[in-house]
């Protein structure tokens, strides 16, 4: 065959496979711009936190929204922070079926992988929000929603130092799941990055039910404020504690300013701790992309046969000179 045989032969061919396929992707954006459009679909969402959680109350109105913009038959799925009820009910959540199901990452790689290995030989399609699980991704598909947990903290410890202005040999502070492999890693970073600076760094590893009411907490930081007199700065894990940082020191007899505390996350409590003058950083998360996004990602995975998202959503940081920015959103339980 000649080589303009070959050549007219190939570019029929080439003509003919992108003919048939802008058939088949026209039809795609009519159904994609319905009303409505993934109304077919049912999902499971993962909130993470228990109803009225501070921070998962801004993830579930973020899947509130999307399930309203795009119809899905969303459960609502609340764990209270409890790992190994986050297994079980992803247990159960698989054994339903559903078309799609949006998980938290905390309960790390080992105790997820064979529920994610059941779901794809189902056929459910899998998102992860919140705590990365990469092992588990790469293995059997999926996406992230979130931020990345050890580069986050890194970052936090690095501007906590510059903006305490901190120095070698002074003492810290930092609270944290140190002891959960996937969702502690955040912690981890932080303290990493504040040694690697010369901080000697006190480490209190908190525990669940401090999430669900950080009151629980007090005997402990105020114990360790007591026992470290020349503590200069107090990390937080998460958004409940942080917004509790007046309640803590009050209950150590310490006065706004007194000490640099920061943290994650942004609440309506945070932000008056940042008014008050109690709370001076905080690292935010954007954890209404945490709700809206998956489900997003999810219908189009469904419906338009798209690649799951994955999208780092931790956006800088909130200090006493720019809170005020996102605190009418943060009162809304928007940011």
């Amino acid at each position: 065959m000649s080589i303009a045989i070959r050549t007219t032969l190939l570019r029929t061919t080439v003509v003919a496979a992108a003919t048939a396929l802008c058939a088949a992707i026209s039809t795609l954006p009519a159904r994609a711009l319905d009303a409505q459009w993934c109304k077919d679909v049912h999902i499971r969402f993962f909130v993470g936190g228990a109803e009225g959680d501070a921070f998962g109350t801004i993830v579930y109105n973020g899947a509130k929204q999307a399930a309203a913009d795009l119809g899905p038959k969303v459960d609502y799925i609340f764990s209270g922070w409890d790992v190994e009820k986050m297994v079980q009910q992803l247990r159960e959540a698989v054994a339903v079926k559903p078309n799609g199901i949006a998980m938290m990452g905390h309960p790390g790689e080992d105790a997820i992988m064979p529920l994610a290995e059941q779901a794809h030989k189902d056929g459910i399609k899998m998102m992860y929000q919140n705590v990365p699980v990469p092992k588990v991704v790469a293995a059997f598909g999926g996406g992230y929603v979130g931020a990345q947990q050890e580069q986050q903290g890194r970052a936090l410890g690095a501007e906590a130092f510059k903006l305490a202005g901190l120095k070698s040999g002074d003492k810290a502070i930092m609270i944290g799941p140190f002891d959960n492999e996937s969702r502690g890693a955040r912690e981890r970073g932080t303290v990493a990055a504040l040694k690697e600076a010369g901080v000697d760094v006190v480490q209190i590893n908190s525990v669940t039910e401090w999430a669900a009411d950080p009151n629980l907490a007090i005997p402990v930081i105020t114990a360790a404020l007591l026992n470290n007199p020349g503590v200069k700065a107090v990390g937080y894990p998460g958004g409940q504690m942080l917004g509790n940082v007046p309640t803590y020191m009050q209950a150590a007899g310490r006065k706004p300013g007194d000490i640099f505390n920061f943290g994650f996350d942004t609440s309506p409590q945070i932000v008056e701790g940042f008014k008050g003058g109690w709370v001076q950083l905080t690292a935010d998360q954007q954890p209404f992309m945490q709700g809206y996004l998956p489900i997003l990602s999810l219908c189009q995975q469904v419906v338009l046969g798209l690649a799951p998202m994955n999208v780092d959503t931790g956006a800088g940081f909130v200090t006493p000179q720019n809170y005020e920015i996102v605190s009418e959103l943060a009162k809304q339980a928007l940011r």
